[in-house]
C-alpha cells in the first residue's frame, strides 16, 4: 500500500497513533517509534488552555528532536478561540500538523457542545475548521478532522461533517465507527468508514477495533480507507507499531514477545518517561523525577503483562512502584523465558464499557443549523 499524504509530509506506513490522554506523551511516542514508521499525535489539549498557556498544557506540547512531522491534536468549541491557538502554533513553530477532536465521548466534554457532540450544530462544526485550516494554509501545516458517526444512531453526522471538513480544506478525515452514545461498546461500524470514503475524495483514514496489524489490513480492504489510525490495540503492546508496518509491506512476520522481552520493553518504558518529565519540569529532578515517572508507568503494567503467567502478588508490587530500581528488581522475578500469550491476540485492550445516553447542553438537538458558542462552552478547566 502507498504512503499516506498529508499536505507536504509522506506517512508510511499508513498508520496512525491516536491520541490518548495521559498515554501519548513523549516517552510513549518514543517507544512507539522505536518500532515502526507513521505518524504519532500527542495527547490533545485545549485550545483555550493553548493561548492562555496553561503551564501543563505547555509542557504537553513536548517532541523529540528528530520527531518529524510533530503532530498535535486541538479541541475547541469557539471558532475565535481554535484560529488563535492554531495562528500561535504556526508563529512560535509548535507543531507541523495540527488535528481537529470532533470524536471525543467524555460527558464533561460533550456537555460542553465539543467533542462528537460538536458536529451536529454543523454551521459552527464549519466556522471551526474554517477558522483552523485558514490559520494554518499560509504556513503549509496540514489540518484534519478526527469524528465519530454522529451522537446515536438517530443523529448521524459523518457524511455531512466529512463534506464541509472537505470543502474548508482538510487534508484528511478520520472516523471512529462508532456513535459517542456507543463509547468504546460493540463492534466498530467499517461500513460506514467505506461510506464515508465513497463519499469524500480527501483521504480518509479507519479507526476503531484494530487489534493486530491484520485487522487494519482487513479494514483497508472493507473500506478502501487510504490508511488507520490505531488507539486500544497498542497498549502494552508498542511492537504493534512493527507488525503493522510489515502487514502493510507485505510482510507475514509478527512480533511475539517473551516475557523478558516484554520486560526490557517495560522497563524502556519507564526509563523514557522518567528522563521526559526531568526534561520538561526544570523543578522536578533526581528521585522526584524518578518517583514521577514511575508513578506513570504504573497504569501501562496490567496491559503490558495480560495474559502472562504473573502472579497476582507480582502484578500487585508493580502496580506499586516508586523507582526504576524497584523496577528491574520485580521485573528481575518474571519467567523471562514465558512465551507470548496468543490467546489474547485480537482481544479488546484498554477502555471497554456499555452504551449510554450522552450528555448533550440543553436544547442541542433542536436546531442543528445554530453557529453560536454555547453558553460556558470554553469556562472548563485549562489545564490541558
Amino acid at each position: 500500500m502507498k504512503s499516506l499524504t498529508l499536505g507536504p509530509y509522506e506517512v508510511g506506513p499508513p498508520v496512525v497513533l491516536a491520541p490518548m490522554a495521559g498515554i501519548t506523551n513523549i516517552a510513549f511516542r518514543k517507544l512507539c517509534r522505536e518500532y515502526g514508521a507513521g505518524l504519532y499525535v500527542c495527547e490533545m489539549v485545549t485550545t483555550r488552555a493553548l493561548v492562555e498557556r496553561n503551564p501543563k498544557t505547555m509542557r504537553m506540547l513536548a517532541f523529540s528532536s528528530d520527531e518529524r512531522p510533530r503532530s498535535l491534536q486541538l479541541y475547541g468549541i469557539d471558532p475565535a478561540i481554535v484560529g488563535r491557538a492554531v495562528r500561535m502554533i504556526v508563529e512560535e513553530n509548535l507543531a507541523d500538523h495540527v488535528d481537529l477532536n470532533f470524536g471525543c465521548p467524555v460527558p464533561k466534554v460533550t456537555r460542553k457542545g465539543g467533542g462528537s457532540a460538536l458536529p451536529w450544530r454543523w454551521r459552527l462544526f464549519e466556522r471551526i475548521v474554517r477558522a483552523a485550516v485558514e490559520a494554518a494554509t499560509p504556513a503549509g501545516i496540514p489540518v484534519t478532522i478526527k469524528m465519530r458517526k454522529g451522537i446515536d444512531d438517530d443523529h448521524l453526522t459523518y457524511l455531512r461533517a466529512g463534506r464541509i471538513a472537505q470543502d474548508a480544506g482538510v487534508a484528511a478525515v478520520a472516523l471512529h465507527g462508532r456513535t459517542a452514545a456507543q463509547r468504546y461498546s460493540g463492534h466498530a461500524d467499517w461500513d460506514a468508514i467505506a461510506n464515508l470514503k465513497a463519499h469524500l475524495e480527501v483521504p480518509v483514514l479507519g479507526n476503531g477495533d484494530i487489534w493486530e496489524a491484520d485487522d487494519a489490513l482487513r479494514m483497508v480492504r472493507h473500506t478502501g480507507a487510504d490508511g488507520v489510525v490505531v488507539g486500544r490495540g497498542c497498549l502494552g503492546r508498542p511492537w504493534l507499531f512493527a507488525d503493522l508496518a510489515a502487514a502493510f509491506d507485505g510482510r507475514s512476520e509478527r512480533v511475539l514477545p517473551s516475557l523478558g522481552e516484554v520486560a526490557a520493553t517495560m522497563r524502556r518504558h519507564a526509563e523514557l518517561l522518567v528522563g521526559s518529565i526531568a526534561d520538561a519540569e526544570s523543578s522536578v529532578v533526581g528521585a522526584a523525577a524518578e518517583q514521577h515517572g514511575c508513578a506513570d508507568f504504573r497504569k501501562h503494567i496490567a496491559w503490558y503483562l495480560k495474559g502472562f503467567p504473573v502472579g497476582s502478588e507480582l502484578r500487585r508490587r508493580l502496580a506499586m512502584i516508586s523507582s526504576l530500581a524497584e523496577l528491574d528488581d520485580l521485573l528481575g522475578k518474571l519467567d523471562a523465558a514465558a512465551p507470548y500469550p496468543v490467546e489474547t491476540l485480537g482481544q479488546p485492550r484498554g477502555r471497554t464499557n456499555s452504551p449510554g445516553k450522552v450528555a448533550l447542553p440543553d436544547g442541542w438537538l433542536a436546531d442543528p443549523n445554530a453557529d453560536g458558542v454555547p453558553d460556558g462552552a470554553e469556562l472548563a478547566d485549562s489545564g490541558g
